[in-house]
């Protein structure tokens, strides 16, 4: 018996008692997470179509009136002192954008205090950031330039110890604005009068306005998912719980309920999220603003972009590994918004959602062509599935003709996010992994117009840093399943596994997102 002979034996003895069973019950299980998440982007769908329809904008919602500043007497103190906290981290290309517009915010100069927190390692940046903030301070603007001896906690670390200056006790709100985010003049004027006038209210949150969305056909990509995230999720969440997640930035927050909630937390790399949860907890309402944007950068190199996934889907999971029973045994909150905060906003969206397609687009789809009695029914593979691309592609009308490149390129993506979230849920290696999110900001104009010549040493490592293993490796699993669709299965899922396969190529050998020479 030659070895073909010998793993057809094999396959033949673990084909019906164990292959067949299993995949089987794959089936099943994605099935009921296909039909799980249809049901909660239907459920939103519906909540955010009654909203427009009945018009619950914020101002309507809440009370809402301009800051008063015709009291002579009062004068300034009509205004609420506001800190701006502005976290750094070797930010040579974006950091003269944020900081001036920071320094722009329309707030009288004596309420209002800017906090720059560099925790840069490089020197020269850090000098050219201390120039920056001495530049704005010789114009009379309130600015500070904070330093630490260490990274201890990144960002929540940062921000923490920001948060410990005396000058700090006498600001009642903390804006905080990433590096590569650049507010409005007015963003203040619109958004404090919602804590004012409503003390129950402890976040106010904008929205991200994507000034490289044109960038690379992955930027609008992103965009097309983040629009759905702040778009829909955001606003179905304040509308209905006056909950959601804290996006880290473009946003403001009451000081006595961050202290409340135990101020900023590094035990996760989701540190808005954890603070907002908490928050949540002990009883505090948080307000969504759609259409106070916040111009921000998208990731336009690949490597960037996975860096941060991992970043956004390990943190959730492990949050929520942290907190479930602290929501569970939580007395403030109603059992309605608990069911929310653990079901909904955890489970579906942070943890269905990654697995959902990754394994079931991915691994089961495929499998099944190797095993031609189970069959996948049509509204498991086409039609529900159909309906949630579409309900997602609302959030971006002008991007609908992408939504075939936007599926398998979320297709390929949900491999990685599924990795982090097992990490998150199991506390394994890289739990709390953080690497900041590289921004380009001007500096690719500059450096796609230079031709200067690489040694091979450099464009051997170029070359190597391009090859993703795990995506070549899933694109060569796929492709095979495609080619045995054809010759020997019913020939139901060829096309896509081929179109999926090559997705994966693409991005397997680096040829997605901006490429940038070092």
């Amino acid at each position: 018996m030659d070895a073909a002979e010998q793993l057809e034996a094999m396959w033949r003895q673990v084909r019906g008692p164990v292959i067949v069973p299993l995949l089987r019950a794959s089936v099943a299980v994605c099935l009921a997470m296909c039909v799980i998440l249809f049901v909660e982007k239907v459920y939103m769908a519906v909540v955010i179509t009654a909203v427009r329809l009945l018009g619950r904008r914020p101002e309507r919602q809440w009370r809402w009136e301009p800051v008063r500043d015709d009291d002579p007497e009062l004068g300034n103190d009509a205004y609420p002192m506001v800190l701006v906290q502005i976290p750094m981290y070797n930010e040579r290309e974006v950091y003269q954008l944020s900081i001036g517009a920071a320094c722009g915010l329309s707030w009288p100069s004596d309420r209002i205090v800017i906090q720059v927190l560099d925790d840069s390692t490089d020197h020269v940046i850090k000098e050219l950031v201390q120039m920056e903030v001495q530049r704005w301070a010789r114009k009379g603007v309130n600015i500070k330039y904070e330093i630490r001896d260490n990274r201890r906690g990144y960002k929540a670390g940062a921000l923490k110890e920001g948060m410990k200056h005396g000058y700090v006790r006498d600001c009642d709100f903390v804006a905080i604005f990433d590096a590569d985010f650049q507010p409005e003049a007015d963003f203040l004027r619109r958004a404090m009068p919602f804590f004012i006038h409503n003390p129950e209210i402890a976040l106010v949150q904008g929205r991200w306005r994507f000034v490289n969305a044109d960038e690379c056909l992955m930027t609008r990509m992103q965009e097309m998912s983040l629009d759905y995230h702040f778009k829909v999720e955001q606003e179905v969440g304040s509308s209905t719980y006056a909950f959601f997640g804290f996006n880290g930035t473009a946003g403001v927050w009451r000081i006595s309920a961050l202290n409340e909630a135990g101020g900023w937390k590094d035990r996760t790399t989701v540190e808005d999220m954890d603070l907002a949860v908490r928050a949540s907890l002990k009883g505090w309402k948080f307000v969504y603003l759609g259409d106070l944007m916040v111009k921000s950068e998208l990731p336009s190199t690949f490597k960037a972009f996975r860096y941060q996934q991992h970043r956004w889907s390990c943190g959730p999971a492990n949050l929520f590994r942290k907190m479930f029973m602290e929501i569970v045994r939580n007395k403030k909150v109603t059992l309605r918004k608990k069911i929310y905060v653990i079901y909904n906003f955890f489970f579906v969206r942070k943890i269905i959602g990654h697995i959902l397609t990754s394994v079931f687009y991915c691994l089961v789809i495929p499998a099944t062509v190797f095993v031609p009695e189970i069959e996948i029914p049509r509204w498991g593979y086409v039609y529900i599935p159909s309906i949630i691309t579409l309900l997602n592609a609302v959030g971006t009308p002008r991007s609908v003709h992408l939504v075939i490149f936007w599926v398998l390129f979320e297709n390929v993506m949900s491999i990685h996010r599924t990795k982090a979230t097992f990490i998150g849920l199991l506390e394994a290696g890289r739990v709390n992994e953080w690497v900041v999110t590289e921004k380009l900001g001007d500096i690719l104009k500059m450096k796609l117009q230079s031709k200067a010549s690489k040694k091979l040493r450099t464009k051997i490592r170029e070359i190597r840093e391009r090859l993703h293993l795990m995506e070549l490796g899933v694109a060569a699993y796929i492709f095979f399943c495609g080619c045995y669709d054809i010759f020997f299965g019913k020939g139901h899922y060829y096309i896509f596994l081929f179109m999926q396969s090559i997705a994966f190529f693409i991005v397997g050998v680096g040829y997605v997102g901006t490429l940038v020479s070092r």
